[in-house]
């Protein structure tokens, strides 16, 4: 059943990037299909998808389904509370959302000299967050409830070889892709 209902949304996903491209609006298309595959928490349960055990840093990211061709990789990431990224790009789109918990999403302009929040989104179930491939971003785990959350690519993260992190000033950091594998399989 999850994976029909996964292949059918990526189906759906596939379709919207063929007809329209990559657009903000495109991927707001995208983001409701995903929000309503979040919603069948049921073919996500905690016990198939755990995050690390209590206290330890880091997520579990398991592969759901990803094309031959590494495009449109779906997966499923694990993380306790009190985790936080580095703000990143992804040189591909990005689409979130939560089957369980809230993640704290930052999303940055770059300034000369400065990199800026523009803006908070806060993913949590019935909210998610769609990043263009340029969008830069980073991620706080809040609360005391560890995340499920669907994450979908337009390209496989094990593939995404000049992803950049960035610090204060805006200087951008080669993005270590090796930690980007799954960590787990399903």
């Amino acid at each position: 059943m999850r994976q029909k209902a996964v292949s059918d949304a990526i189906d759906r996903i596939k379709a919207i990037e063929t007809q329209k491209g990559v657009t903000r609006d495109s991927l707001s298309e995208i983001k409701e299909i995903m929000l309503e595959l979040a919603t069948h928490e049921a073919l996500f349960p905690s016990a198939e998808f755990p995050p690390p055990p209590p206290g330890e840093k880091g997520n579990r990211r398991y592969l759901l389904q990803e094309d031959p061709d590494h495009r449109f990789a779906l997966y499923i990431n694990a993380l306790n509370p009190g985790n936080n990224t580095k703000p990143h790009d992804h040189t591909t789109w990005a689409v979130v959302v939560s089957v369980e918990g809230q993640e704290l999403n930052k999303v940055y302009r770059r300034e000369p000299g400065a990199l800026i929040v523009d803006h908070e989104v806060m993913v949590e179930p019935g909210t998610g967050i769609a990043l263009m491939p340029e969008d830069i971003h980073s991620i706080h785990t809040l609360g005391d409830v560890s995340t499920r959350h669907l994450h979908m690519y337009g390209l496989a993260l094990e593939v995404l070889d000049n992803r950049m992190a960035y610090d204060e000033a805006g200087a951008a950091i080669p993005y270590n892709a090796n930690f980007m594998k799954p960590t787990a399989n399903v």
